[in-house]
């Protein structure tokens, strides 16, 4: 069976680095899509960061262009999130998400059945 398995994040003051690791199964994570998405209280989730099945990083927020970056660890079949300089308005939680039979990422959290469990990140002014 096909699912995601989040760990990592936790909390931190601005400025600070947190790591959110998305561990795949029953297929390979770096071969298809894999998205991050986010969510706070009261909205719906948004859509952070997308990895295509080669490789390509896209930004869908402009501004954590500079300060998240996504790497595929072939050896665990994981996809790692890595936040940097991070700000307060990034506190959220954060999901992973899947399309295992497809490259290419979706933007909408509607089209991924395959979800991780949700990891909070929280940083503190």
């Amino acid at each position: 069976q096909e699912r995601l398995v989040q760990s990592g994040g936790g909390s931190v003051q601005a400025g600070g680095s947190l790591s959110v690791s998305c561990a795949a199964h029953g297929y390979t994570a770096s071969d298809s899509c894999m998205a991050w998405f986010r969510q706070v209280p009261g909205n719906q989730p948004e859509a952070v960061v997308f990895r295509s099945g080669d490789g390509k990083t896209t930004y869908a927020v402009d501004s954590v262009k500079d300060r998240f970056t996504i790497a595929a660890d072939r050896a665990k079949n994981t996809i790692n999130l890595q936040m940097n300089s991070l700000k307060p308005e990034d506190t959220a939680l954060y999901y992973c998400a899947a399309q295992s039979w497809s490259w290419v990422c979706p933007p909408d959290w509607s089209r991924y059945s395959i979800r991780g469990q949700g990891t909070q990140v929280t940083v503190s002014s």
